[in-house]
């Protein structure tokens, strides 16, 4: 694989991860029109590029993130620190609320190979993305939310996980299940947005470390190593931009754009998968 090939790839990965509009749907679109590589070969290289956005997670919410991990080392010194029946602090809530919410994938794990194999169907991502855009249009006009995530109940995290389930489809966005599902369990639009920005942290940390534990041979495939690299970086720098984009976005209170807009290429999927092809 070509630098440039690698660069539009990553592009691709990071401006979809993060925008409701589905990065696997996207990415597998993409490789299906490049036509120029197997599943296999591109296998390493889709992880890494999912590695590269987390990046961009670390980097928008870094505040969040080290509260969380100061928060994962408080709750395992409760039992020790005679604190363990005293409420939890608004972090080590956080903390629980991401444990539940990605708790709910463990199914998807066994779906794996059937969810790779639709990847190379584009008709039926096509499908998947109209009802994505289904999905964005009609939670955009139930959404009367107006919770904190310090406010919320425990349970909320449950019922947005379930929502999550939906975006291991390729054609389903992950961001747009996840900020669905946090509308529609009352939370405000900001707070829909930053629980999901870092739920993707253990939902691809966890699913992508898994897939690595897996391979044998060499890491970087027969893409290699300085298309991986370029790819990781553009995926990055592109999450970051695509962040910015849909807190923009948020504070407009206004989603249509991203459903209309997979309304458009869900269409197109379809007619030149089935009609053109």
């Amino acid at each position: 694989m070509n630098i440039l090939e690698a660069v539009v790839y990553g592009v691709v990965q990071g401006v979809a991860e993060f925008l409701p509009i589905s990065s696997s749907g996207h990415l597998a679109l993409a490789q299906n029109f490049f036509g120029s590589r197997s599943i296999d070969d591109l296998f390493t290289f889709n992880i890494l590029l999912h590695f590269g956005t987390l990046v961009a997670v670390f980097i928008m919410y870094a505040a969040d993130v080290w509260q969380l991990i100061k928060s994962a080392f408080s709750l395992l010194a409760r039992p020790f620190n005679g604190k363990l029946k005293q409420p939890l602090n608004s972090g080590e809530k956080l903390f629980v609320m991401l444990c539940i919410g990605t708790l709910v994938l463990i199914p998807a794990a066994l779906l794996s190979d059937k969810v790779e194999a639709l990847s190379s169907v584009s008709w039926a991502i096509g499908v998947l993305l109209l009802i994505n855009g289904c999905m964005l249009f009609v939670s955009d006009r139930l959404s009367r939310g107006n919770e904190d995530l310090e406010q919320s109940k425990l349970r909320r995290a449950l019922y947005i996980g379930l929502f999550q389930l939906g975006g291991v489809l390729p054609g389903i966005s992950r961001s747009g299940s996840t900020i669905t599902g946090g509308l529609f369990n009352n939370l405000n639009r900001k707070e829909a947005l930053r629980f999901s920005f870092l739920l993707s942290i253990p939902a691809i940390l966890g699913a992508n470390l898994l897939e690595l534990v897996s391979l044998d041979g060499d890491l970087f495939g027969a893409v290699g190593i300085s298309a991986c690299l370029a790819g990781m970086a553009a995926a990055a720098l592109s999450g970051i931009f695509a962040i910015k984009i849909l807190n923009y976005f948020a504070k407009k209170k206004n989603f249509t754009v991203f459903a209309v807009y997979c309304f458009a290429v869900g269409m197109a999927a379809i007619i030149g998968d089935l009609f053109i092809k």
